[in-house]
């Protein structure tokens, strides 16, 4: 019992300590007018608090096992994303995100994997309906993300869709990945469901990016600050109205 409270407060203090330094990250993106530099570190900081959080809850081992799994299945889709265009449709990084691992930013499945592991820990439900709505909450992330990316110059779409340029088949895809990462993080480390420290994660994100696109961008962009604030807003309050009904 000792090692497991111990390990709770050790892996729930350094999950803080990183998200915070995450946030700082975050606000300093917005006091540049290119923020590049800093997004990779932004990534980071968000990658290692999920894995911090993700080992209070279920241990170091299983905490790194589901990240590592849901990292892979994260590079693996976006390689092949960029090589067919399945399943998001055809779209190709640009030479501004580095370094870059056969066309795909190495950072880029340590979002993929940070996030679900947020995203798994806000669904609500047991089995199927918890890992399709952790599917849901994951890419409802995307409705910030793509569009962020795009106006950063960090990816293109061939043909531009009605989102902001952002084709439909893109979210479809997301929910395809989305519903096997959480499958992988169901199977892997199920304690995480309902964790305060993911679900916190999950909810900074959410405030963050809704006050980038209303206030910070420059254009602001009122139509993603509204549709993701919306669409991940609901899953953080849900989330934290269940903790609260304990």
């Amino acid at each position: 019992m000792t090692d497991v409270l111990t390990r709770r407060r050790t892996g729930s203090v350094a999950g803080a300590l990183l998200l915070s330094a995450m946030v700082a990250a975050q606000v300093a993106t917005g006091l540049q007018p290119r923020p590049i530099g800093l997004t990779s570190l932004v990534v980071i900081l968000l990658a290692l608090s999920s894995v911090a959080f993700a080992a209070a809850a279920c241990g170091l081992r299983r905490a790194v096992s589901a990240f590592a799994s849901a990292a892979a299945l994260g590079y693996g889709s976006e390689l092949l994303g960029v090589t067919t265009g399945v399943p998001f449709g055809d779209y190709a990084y640009t030479a501004v995100l580095q370094p870059q691992l056969f066309g795909v930013p190495v950072i880029v499945p340590l979002a993929w994997a940070g996030m679900g592991l947020a995203a798994y820990a806000v669904a609500r439900g047991t089995g199927l309906t918890r890992i399709g709505l952790g599917a849901v909450a994951l890419t409802a992330w995307d409705l910030f993300l793509d569009p962020q990316m795009i106006r950063l110059g960090l990816w293109a779409w061939e043909h531009d869709g009605p989102y902001r340029g952002v084709p439909l088949t893109n979210f479809a895809g997301w929910l395809v990945v989305s519903f096997l990462m959480m499958a992988l993080i169901h199977a892997l480390a199920r304690d995480t469901a309902g964790d305060t420290g993911l679900v916190t994660v999950y909810t900074v994100m959410a405030v963050m990016e809704t006050l980038g696109f209303a206030l910070v961008f420059q254009p602001p962009d009122p139509l993603v600050a509204a549709c993701g604030g919306m669409a991940m807003g609901a899953f953080a309050v849900l989330a934290w109205r269940r903790r609260w009904q304990r």
